[in-house]
């Protein structure tokens, strides 16, 4: 920025790229610089239309331009989050079109560009800076017309089929629901806040009703939101009928009724009405504005601030909006073919994937395994869709993550599909460790081992994995039965090394025993509970830990490869765990003592002394215990994983080690 003034470049040059180029020269804060195009006759024929000075015939070099402070992304959807990444990546802040991404998943990948490269960031709803929304937003705060209870938001427009357009289309994420329906969603999510003194609130649940055409698109469509509390949303799009486009909120005192809700009179004088039960309608006037000049002020005025994001569109306003999004479509069975399980699925920026430099992973190695094993693994146990799953994994594996955990039960088999497609597309199947599970009960038996092991095989779409686990043990079959079974399938390559998860140790010395006795392979891992927070039971029927002292001298002596789950102890150190607090009785029933209480209290020391949270110190604990750990993580969002990080960098002395299990 030079003085007060944002210097802009716009990425793109299509219809909704002109009318911010035409807005924004009328304000006192903001200047359009340069704009980037697919071909530089293209980039001038908009510059020459607008009089901007600076004409790039690609991207890229808009993106290097020095004189750009801001960028304003208006490309079709799918495009989105590989020039939103990039953007951030050049040290630029970003103001990206709606939807920021075709679903959740992907714009959490641009928000953590946002936050790695420490730019601004903003989905750009323009009506969200207008001052006819403010006062909307302010009449409800104020209780003119009592208290909220039905809100009915819709944004429609009838265009004619093109089958090729971006309305259309599946390969630029065409149909209603991304295009317009994210404006009544925003808006009834920020009336719902207001209502309950938040700046937006999620729903509760979606359900919807909708016809998806020939092309995949999602041609029309009605949703209800239900929100805590008791307050319903009915929103509605399309992209193949009119409708009134009106926001209407209906209280216990009155109602709320806005005309112009998405564009706000754009410059014009506008108003909403207010009806009073006992009153006559009033209309209450808004200073006009113009929207998308209102827009680039709203990002210029946060920027000077400091901020990161602004507060007419949060990151976490914008992954509720797309959650919502995400659920609509699912609802009615709407889906590009670019989501699909099958699909061959690019990394967020289109670049091969790979380590960053500054990668925080450090690792260790697991006896008959030639590759590293990064110290976290990833868990692979609850990822919904091939999007969310590749987000999650890409981010892990530029984090330096060598090393996913899955299993024949997760998610019936889901979770292995997701990943084997995953290492399809990315054609990493040699640099990664996969982990794969079997035999749980009521199945944990040698033939199913067998028959669950082809079938995950298959799953995954590779001839082996490298580290197998028994999900459970079953003591009424002898252990030699396992080890044969386990050994055949190890001399065949389908597994390089294995192990047990919940299992005893003394069913696992006796494994090795017989192993040992017989020529056959040796268990060399193991899968129990174990955490800063000593477990006093376990949250599942079948479940092992090795918190106690008897497991722990044990695991000094062999040296055997722990995998802890539930390294986090289900969230203790994250502020979650008080002994007042009683609500989770699992986590109360696993881990309240008082001993596990000056546990928390020592690792918030010693956190507050390094300048870390208590979950790094928690982690760091595992990572220096005297034998080769590798906590399980399971984050559900990209954030989950940064912040599971930080402990992989922190040093500790035996002494505090010893200090905080003391």
């Amino acid at each position: 920025m030079t003085d007060q003034t944002l210097r802009w470049g716009i990425l793109g040059t299509g219809n909704i790229a002109s009318r911010f180029a035409s807005q924004v020269p009328t304000s006192k804060t903001n200047e359009v610089v340069a704009v980037g195009s697919r071909s530089l006759d293209s980039a001038n024929a908009f510059a020459d239309k607008w009089d901007i000075a600076h004409r790039h015939g690609s991207y890229d070099d808009l993106l290097a331009d020095p004189d750009v402070d801001a960028v304003y992304i208006a490309t079709p959807h799918p495009m989105h989050v590989e020039w939103a990444i990039k953007t951030a990546e050049a040290g630029k802040h970003v103001l990206c079109e709606k939807p920021l991404a075709i679903n959740r998943a992907w714009s959490e990948a641009m928000i953590e560009a946002a936050v790695r490269n420490d730019v601004f960031l903003m989905e750009a709803y323009m009506y969200r800076c207008l001052p006819q929304t403010k006062l909307v937003a302010q009449l409800v705060r104020d209780g003119e017309i009592g208290k909220v209870h039905q809100i009915q938001a819709t944004f429609a427009f009838a265009a004619g089929f093109r089958p090729e357009s971006r309305i259309f289309a599946d390969e630029l994420a065409g149909g209603g629901i991304l295009d317009v329906g994210g404006y009544p969603v925003s808006y009834s999510r920020l009336i719902a806040g207001i209502a309950a003194g938040q700046p937006f609130a999620d729903p509760a649940a979606v359900s919807a009703v909708g016809h998806v055409g020939e092309t995949g698109a999602d041609e029309w469509s009605v949703a209800t939101l239900f929100f805590d509390g008791g307050i319903t949303a009915q929103v509605s799009t399309g992209v193949r009928l009119s409708d009134q486009n009106q926001v209407r909120i209906y209280g216990s005192e009155g109602y709320l009724v806005v005309e112009d809700p998405w564009f706000g009179g754009d410059g014009k004088p506008n108003h909403v009405t207010l009806h009073k039960v006992g009153e006559e309608p009033r209309e209450i006037s808004a200073e006009p504005a113009l929207i998308y000049t209102a827009e680039a002020e709203a990002v210029q005025a946060a920027i000077q601030a400091g901020a990161k994001e602004a507060p007419e569109m949060s990151w976490a306003d914008t992954l509720g909006n797309l959650t919502v999004q995400d659920q609509w479509r699912a609802a009615i069975g709407q889906q590009y073919r670019s989501e699909r399980d099958d699909a061959t699925i690019p990394t967020a920026t289109g670049r091969p994937l790979a380590r960053r430099d500054d990668a925080p992973m450090t690792y260790g190695k697991v006896p008959g395994l030639d590759k590293q094993v990064s110290r976290l693994v990833m868990g692979v146990d609850n990822q919904q869709t091939l999007p969310h799953a590749a987000v999650i994994f890409d981010d892990f594996v530029e984090r330096g993550g060598t090393t996913f955990d899955t299993a024949y039960i997760y998610g019936g088999g889901r979770g292995e599909r997701l990943l084997g497609q995953w290492m399809k597309s990315r054609g990493n199947r040699d640099e990664v460790v996969v982990i794969g599970k079997g035999a749980h009960t009521p199945y944990c038996d040698p033939e199913s081992i067998t028959r669950q092991l082809h079938e995950s095989l298959e799953r995954l779409q590779t001839d082996h994995v490298d580290l197998y686990l028994m999900h459970r043990d079953n003591e009424e079959i002898p252990v030699s039965e396992f080890v044969d079974v386990l050994d055949e399938h190890f001399k065949a390559g389908r597994i390089k090394a294995f192990g047990g998860s919940n299992w005893s140790t003394a069913r696992f010395d006796a494994a090795n025993a017989y192993a040992e006795a017989n020529s056959k392979q040796p268990f060399t891992l193991l899968s129990n509970h174990l955490s800063l927070a000593r477990a006093y039971d376990v949250p599942w029927a079948g479940c092992r830990h090795v918190s106690d002292d008897e497991s722990q001298a044990w695991l000094r002596e062999r040296q055997v490869a722990l995998f802890p789950w539930s390294s986090q102890a289900r969230g203790f150190f994250t502020g979650r765990a008080k002994p007042e607090d009683t609500s989770d009785q699992e986590l109360v029933r696993c881990f309240y003592s008082d001993e596990n209480f000056r546990r928390l209290d020592r690792a918030r020391e010693l956190a507050k002394a390094k300048g870390v949270e208590p979950t790094a110190i928690a982690l760091a604990w595992l990572l220096h215990q005297p034998y080769p750990v590798f906590p399980l993580i399971g984050p559900r969002h990209v954030s989950e994983t940064r912040t599971s990080t930080p402990g992989l960098s922190v040093s500790l002395t035996e002494d505090e080690v010893a200090y905080l299990t003391s």
